[in-house]
């Protein structure tokens, strides 16, 4: 047997060294091409380059959390209970602090309220908070929206799109407690403020521990707080370097939350622009200044007139919204009493009264018509120095003209006679 022949000889290794080297380059190289392939990562080109040029994962931002389970409860629990956690410590989130406008942070808080009280609304003050923290993780990272409200209604439009179930499986429609909803609001609140849950650390799902959904094998398993399970993404889009995302503002109204938060409530012939449009008639023309304490408003200390006996016909979960009702023969003062004694010592509070039953609404939004006939609003916003009461002038009669209000025309009204006339002036008393 010759040396080039013999399988032991170091030529012979040298060759099989070689061919296995080759063999290891060309698999590298099959298995690179087909990631660059795949319809998962970028199906019109290369795979897409995070930070620090780490491959974003095939499945960013496919993972959607609302994904239904077809394992039964009790076999999940199980699978969920021989899933290890992650070992090592898991580094505390930054804190998050909303201060961009008060617009932003009245429908932030809202939808962060909303989120904690049907996700979360049984779960203990940590647990609450526990879920709050993985939505503003969110909004820092890459694969989300940059808004509080954005990411909580990600995909609700459709059932098997949404991030987070309640937003489109029907439980939005369901009317909290007021113990409930003021719990919630409180952990919001204190969440939006820079409070941070540090045991979640950047975990950015979770889901309850009687569900065992396929992406919950994908991601590294970091803490349980009562019934939810918290994940993070493995690797760099795990790590605090990759939440460096901003928040962006201008919160979005979201219809779905208009029976629950006046803020996100537009009336039809209204824009962002006008002051304090998110709530039902502001009754001011665009741009008119106003003082920051109306001449009405008591002082401390002043003896007000006993408040109207009106029924209520709707109160919103955190009691800063009212509608009532009213008789015709009620004195204007008794008006802002029962307004004043509804709102208590709220930051924020609206009363809309009405007199004719015919018309009154119990539920949002107001139709333009019970809006033409509305007899008393009263609107107040400390955190900006606002509080004004406006009467119906045709039912209640004032000494000023700024104490009245200014009902709005519906656009389709006001046309111009032929179409060379210029834009006619809106009628006397009405808000263009």
């Amino acid at each position: 047997m010759t040396e080039t022949s013999n399988p032991e000889s170091p030529a012979s290794k040298r060759r099989w060294a070689i061919a296995l080297l080759l063999l290891a380059i060309l698999a590298v190289a099959i298995a690179a091409s087909q990631l660059m392939r795949s319809p998962a990562s970028n199906p019109k080109g290369p795979v897409a380059l995070g930070p620090k040029g780490i491959p974003v994962p095939p499945n960013l931002p496919g993972i959607v959390m609302n994904e239904e389970s077809k394992i039964a409860p009790e076999e999940a629990k199980k699978l969920n209970a021989v899933q290890p956690f992650v070992t090592g410590a898991a580094p505390a989130a930054k804190p998050f602090r909303l201060a961009s406008n008060i617009a932003d942070l009245n429908k932030a808080t809202d939808c962060l309220t909303a989120a904690i009280y049907y996700e979360a609304g049984n779960e203990t003050n940590e647990g609450q908070k526990a879920v709050a923290q993985v939505i503003l993780n969110r909004v820092r990272h890459p694969a989300y929206p940059k808004t509080v409200c954005g990411v909580i209604f990600q995909g609700s439009d459709r059932r098997t799109g949404c991030q987070f179930t309640f937003t489109c499986d029907g439980a939005i429609n369901r009317v909290p407690s007021d113990s409930g909803w003021r719990r919630a609001n409180a952990a919001a609140r204190l969440m939006l403020s820079g409070t941070v849950y540090a045991p979640v650390g950047w975990a950015t799902h979770y889901h309850t521990d009687w569900v065992f959904p396929s992406w919950s094998a994908k991601l590294d398993k970091v803490r349980q707080e009562g019934t939810h399970l918290f994940f993070r993404w493995r690797a760099f889009w795990g790590t605090a370097a990759a939440f460096r995302g901003r928040y962006a503002g201008n919160e979005e109204n979201q219809p779905k939350l208009a029976s629950l938060s006046a803020f996100h409530i537009v009336p039809a012939g209204t824009t962002e622009t006008d002051l304090a449009a998110q709530t039902i008639n502001n009754a001011l023309l665009p741009g008119e200044q106003l003082p920051s304490r109306p001449l009405l408003i008591p002082n401390e200390g002043t003896v007000m007139p006993p408040a109207a006996s009106g029924q209520k016909m709707f109160q919103n979960p955190m009691g800063d919204y009212h509608i009532y009702l009213v008789s015709s023969s009620a004195s204007p003062e008794s008006l802002l009493s029962l307004s004043m004694k509804a709102c208590g010592d709220r930051q924020y509070c609206k009363v809309m009264i009405w007199t004719d039953r015919a018309v009154v609404p119990s539920a949002l939004p107001v139709s333009d018509q019970a809006l033409s006939k509305l007899s008393f609003s009263y609107l107040r916003n400390r955190s900006t120095g606002f509080e004004k009461p406006l009467w119906n002038c045709a039912q209640f009669q004032r000494s000023a003209p700024g104490q009245c209000i200014k009902h709005r025309v519906a656009l389709q009204q006001v046309k111009p006679q032929t179409a060379t006339l210029a834009k006619p002036e809106a009628a006397p008393g009405a808000t263009p």
